[in-house]
């Protein structure tokens, strides 16, 4: 039996007095170039759009979507005596033959050093999409053959390239880049972490690789076939055949140090007990996330879910880190330090969804999860298996995304999409204190589940 408890959603709404309200869109004339949007609001009373009359929720929520023509789209909301008029304009855009993007190499190889901390070295010339093969510090050495669309290609030994973008680096002058000099490394066991340091007497480009051999890999380094050098962790052998649960890899100084987290010990009966564990309440402060039909903030139903998922998670034992525990702004690089600084084993980060013009929010449901790195997905697989058999919640699917906060290798990072704010049944459930509790135990069982194995 599906446990989704709208009754009691349906009842906190009984008593109230709804206005005629629209959410979105937020002003009477706007610009929207898509084919379609939506309207999303609530009304107590029977409500038309252009004489059409708009199915209503119980809880008065709607989302009704129009198709827009090029040009001003005109639509009259009428509920009895209330009106309103939007005039949505969808811009005449004139095709254009777009040129295709051509790479241009250089006669001689041009020198440039890293001068933004954590620069994306990417694996194609596109500033987006799952393409980042390293986040590189400053001062690094890059060895450059050639440019495209905003681009440099970077060398990183033969037939093996990177690009990164131009804004994040410098040209040197007078200066040719040399391969780099790798003295040796050395070995050094701590509590929670296999630590692998490596000398270097400068900064190279680098690359980790996850799966069953786990590869470390510097480029443009002296004496190494191809210029690079190779270190294969055995990472299924030396974990006694457990999942790859966190790792990190920085320069200090010129040594690079290399941390894989040891297995999580875990106590039979209380598999959470002293894991500890990151909760992200997402949004917060002036960054109010998306607004519900019934005009309810995500900023609030975040924290609300995970200040429950804290209860639920100290009960049985976890050691819980509250990315914010107010409504107050924490950006994305300060939630993901606070997760790392707690040494954290999984963070996961809470939200509400939303979807762009040109969708139907009636048509989309229910739960997404998204992860960045392989190591987190069997986690992401099973709170979604959870959260669906448990609750009744609809499987929005698992994806591959490149989120600030997902993009955190120290600890298995998701970031939880609970449902659509937008989609009036959706957003019922959303507010409903007891649904906000089941999702909560929800995950909490996944994550003692994912312990136990």
């Amino acid at each position: 039996m599906k446990k989704i408890i709208l009754l009691m959603g349906l009842l906190l709404f009984g008593s109230q007095v709804f206005a005629f309200n629209i959410v979105y869109p937020s002003k009477n004339d706007v610009i929207i170039n898509a084919n379609s949007t939506f309207f999303i609001g609530s009304s107590d009373k029977p409500l038309k759009i252009n004489g059409q009359d708009v199915p209503l929720h119980p809880t008065g929520a709607f989302a009704y979507v129009v198709n827009l023509k090029a040009g001003e789209n005109t639509f009259v909301l009428q509920s009895d005596d209330e009106r309103q008029i939007f005039v949505i304009t969808k811009p005449v855009i004139k095709s254009a033959v777009s040129k295709p993007a051509v790479f241009t190499p250089y006669k001689d190889k041009k020198f440039f050093y890293v001068t933004t901390q954590d620069a994306p070295l990417r694996s194609i010339p596109v500033d987006g999409g799952i393409n980042r093969i390293a986040h590189l510090q400053r001062n690094i050495e890059l060895i450059a053959d050639g440019e495209q669309s905003g681009f440099y290609r970077i060398v990183l030994g033969k037939n093996k390239y990177g690009w990164i973008s131009k804004s994040n680096v410098k040209a040197f002058e007078n200066f040719s880049v040399t391969p780099a000099t790798l003295f040796g490394y050395e070995y050094a066991d701590s509590k929670d972490f296999y630590t692998f340091i490596f000398h270097f007497d400068k900064k190279v480009p680098f690359e980790m690789i996850e799966g069953d051999t786990f590869l470390m890999k510097f480029y443009n380094v002296k004496d190494q076939p191809d210029d690079t050098y190779v270190m294969k962790v055995p990472v299924k052998d030396v974990l006694s055949g457990r999942q790859l649960i966190g790792y990190s890899g920085e320069y200090q100084d010129n040594d690079f140090v290399l941390k894989i987290r040891k297995p999580v010990i875990t106590h039979f009966f209380r598999p959470l007990h002293n894991i500890r564990i990151a909760i992200d309440a997402g949004h917060g402060g002036s960054e109010n996330g998306t607004t519900g039909c019934l005009g309810n903030k995500e900023k609030d139903i975040n924290l609300s879910i995970a200040k429950y998922l804290e209860t639920e998670l100290k009960k049985r034992g976890a050691k819980v880190i509250m990315t914010r525990k107010g409504d107050n702004y924490v950006s994305l690089k300060d939630r993901v330090e606070i997760a790392n600084y707690g040494n954290s084993v999984v963070f996961l980060s809470i939200h509400g969804n939303a979807l762009p013009d040109g969708s139907d929010p009636n048509k989309n449901q229910g739960t997404s999860i998204y992860y960045y790195y392989p190591q987190a997905k069997p986690l992401a697989d099973l709170i979604m298996d959870t959260v669906t058999s448990e609750i009744g919640v609809p499987d929005d699917k698992v994806r591959q995304g490149s989120l600030a906060v997902v993009r955190n290798t120290n600890a298995l990072s998701l970031l939880i999409e609970v449902s659509y704010l937008i989609n009036p049944e959706d957003n019922a459930n959303l507010i409903n204190p007891e649904f906000q509790k089941q999702y909560a135990r929800a995950i909490a069982d996944s994550l003692e589940k994912y312990f136990s194995k």
